[in-house]
């Protein structure tokens, strides 16, 4: 499987932008997924830059309605003409910040006609690639989104992070998962799932080991639990980054905007 960060907060190379966002280009055995779409469309020129043609993806992946992982989805329907982007229903509902920012999505159109619903069931995207919404998996340990919430009926409720869905690759005896920012706790999605392989953000950019060391040692001592490895960055957040490679080791790897890795 060869990786391609199209899009992340940091970058590795000087000729390409960096967001506050994600996307992932992923080619595996005969598919080429796109996994989100950055904040805007930069991450459409990085791929230009980096050699990558979104004229070649099979299909496209959002994984939840938030505006830094959909952002850049109008630009990349320009590009492509073929390729489905499959969005959850709830998506396109509010989202606010736990500041009360709006970071909802507003473009495309909800009704836009390449756009797919997945349902509460998984969806075979390939024979080795299936997508898996959030809406029965257990969490067990409290989740990472804290304050964030939407609206029920005009009224403002906690998000439970039903639009967040994930990506499972099955390759050469591998199971490798992608999570956008694994708002339902990266410990209830890595137990969940068993992946020998978890790329995605962690939502822990609030966490430093200054306030939350008790937090942190249970997450770094609960990821380093089997033998999965991890590829992380964007809402993971410096500090925590540090904190958790300080016990994982090479077992925690960072992604940058330029990345081009083979797994």
């Amino acid at each position: 499987m060869r990786i391609h960060v199209l899009m992340e907060n940091s970058c590795c190379r000087d000729d390409l932008a960096a967001e506050h966002g994600l996307s992932l280009l992923i080619e595996t055995a005969g598919t080429t997924v796109l996994f989100d779409t950055g904040a805007s469309p930069a991450f459409a020129d990085n791929a230009a830059r980096m050699g990558v043609d979104l004229r070649a993806v099979d299909v496209a992946v959002l994984s939840h309605g938030h505006y830094d992982h959909g952002g850049g989805i109008p630009r990349f329907l320009e590009l492509n003409a073929h390729a489905p982007v499959w969005v959850s229903e709830r998506a396109f509902e509010p989202h606010y910040n736990a500041h009360g920012k709006d970071i909802g999505l507003h473009a495309p159109p909800a009704t836009h006609a390449r756009l797919r619903r997945p349902g509460a069931e998984p969806v075979q995207l390939a024979p080795h690639v299936t997508l898996w919404p959030a809406v029965d998996m257990p969490c067990p340990h409290a989740p990472e989104g804290r304050g964030m919430h939407t609206l029920v009926n005009g009224e403002r409720r906690e998000d439970e992070f039903l639009h967040e869905q994930y990506l499972l690759v099955e390759e050469a005896g591998r199971r490798l998962l992608f999570s956008g920012c694994s708002h339902r706790g990266v410990l209830n999605i890595r137990e969940y799932f068993q992946p020998d392989v978890l790329v995605g953000g962690f939502h822990l950019m609030n966490r430093s080991p200054e306030t939350d060391a008790a937090v942190l040692q249970d997450y770094a001592r609960s990821l380093a639990l089997g033998t999965t490895q991890y590829y992380t960055g964007h809402c993971t957040g410096d500090p925590a980054f540090r904190y958790l490679q300080a016990h994982l080791g090479v077992r925690l790897q960072a992604l940058a905007t330029g990345m081009q890795f083979t797994i």
